[in-house]
């Protein structure tokens, strides 16, 4: 049976990827690896468009999540975190382990946080340090107000924690120009990689913070790796082929060029929403929609678990249900990543197939046709 993978993480492979694991390995001290290392450190500044070092590591997203807490707050700082569902979550729960006082957002699932919440958050804890957030909340499909984020911070010399796992490589967010002082992702999202990376950039700002931090850390010192880079490394021993990989990645994201990358992802997140409308399905983050993921409820009298377990097991269609609270009650599918148009027409398609099995009552083709609509009504030169 052929397999379809259209979930936020892991995301397909292209093929060229793929190839390259198959190739001997290098040592990672060789002139060999340096002068790829070298070629990697620079596209990955294109991609986060920084000027600041961007350093690898050997984990999934959560290890850089782990490093900038770690490496930047001191015990007993006061940090505000955004919990807009499941990974704004983490925030709290890192910041917790790490003795900080952690005062939350709350934020209803399937909503983005507005700038007002923010600013009252603030008036009541002036003395917080910094803002742990999301560019996109993964779990729910809601995109973040990031740019306002960053202004309300800067305003109130808040530093800006931004965890953009889903979100870099997939819109727009570019670390300097709007001043996110922190900026993280993961490698199995836009990059197109198996899990096993993650890249994270500090600000000028927050390597100061960085030098007076007494929390502990051994394996995630950014300092260390933020010297390592000096000589085309990492501190420790790397994740060889993934990094061969990450080059091929780079190279493809560079060659179509940032801005139609975004488009793509746009278009592509359009057209999931018309389809999702189509069958009369009630979608989430309505106002605040992502170009990574689609999610919606499922339908009244529906098993939600099932879908996705028969989308899988008996037409190979992969896609995701909800996490923690949103168990069985939404779908999520992805548009991230090295998936196209016909991608979407077979989730789509297998989507019809297994509600109409499950007594969903639609007509064949609807949401297909309406996505396909949409795509077309898209100027492809753009």
């Amino acid at each position: 049976m052929k397999t379809y993978l259209l979930t936020p993480g892991p995301t397909p492979v292209p093929e060229s990827i793929s190839a390259i694991f198959a190739k001997p390995i290098l040592h990672h001290r060789t002139p060999e690896f340096q002068a790829l290392f070298q070629e990697v450190k620079v596209g990955l500044q294109v991609v986060f468009q920084t000027q600041q070092d961007v350093m690898l590591l050997a984990s999934t997203g959560t290890g850089a999540m782990d490093a900038a807490v770690s490496n930047i707050f001191k015990k007993g700082d006061k940090v505000l975190t955004v919990n807009a569902g499941k990974f704004g979550d983490r925030w709290s729960k890192i910041a917790r382990t790490y003795g900080l006082e952690t005062v939350e957002i709350l934020v209803e699932r399937g909503s983005a946080v507005t700038g007002a919440q923010i600013q009252d958050c603030i008036k009541m804890h002036p003395d917080a340090k910094a803002i742990l957030f999301q560019a996109h909340e993964t779990s729910t499909g809601a995109m973040m107000p990031v740019q306002e984020i960053c202004q309300i911070a800067q305003k109130h010399q808040l530093l800006t924690v931004c965890d953009g796992i889903t979100g870099v490589g997939v819109f727009d967010l570019p670390m300097d120009r709007w001043g996110i002082d922190v900026l993280l992702t993961g490698s199995q999202k836009a990059f197109m990689l198996p899990p096993g990376l993650a890249f994270i950039a500090l600000s000028e700002r927050a390597w100061q913070y960085a030098k007076d931090s007494d929390l502990p850390h051994f394996y995630f010192d950014l300092k260390k790796e933020r010297k390592a880079l000096e000589t085309h490394q990492t501190a420790w021993t790397p994740a060889i082929s993934l990094i061969q990989g990450l080059q091929e990645s780079l190279r493809m994201i560079r060659a179509e060029g940032l801005e139609k990358v975004f488009n793509r992802h746009k278009t592509l997140g359009q057209c999931a929403r018309k389809a999702v409308d189509s069958l009369g399905l009630e979608r989430l983050a309505k106002d605040c929609p992502s170009p990574a993921i689609t999610g919606f409820w499922v339908p009244e009298g529906i098993d939600g678990k099932a879908i996705p377990k028969l989308m899988r097991d008996r037409y190979g269609v992969t896609i995701t249900g909800g996490q923690d609270e949103l168990t069985g009650k939404i779908i999520r599918i992805s548009h991230l990543g090295y998936v196209g148009i016909f991608d979407l027409t077979t989730a789509f398609s297998c989507l019809e197939l297994v509600l109409k099995e499950l007594g969903h009552g639609l007509s064949f083709g609807t949401s297909v046709g309406a996505l396909l609509k949409e795509y077309a009504s898209e100027d492809r030169a753009k």
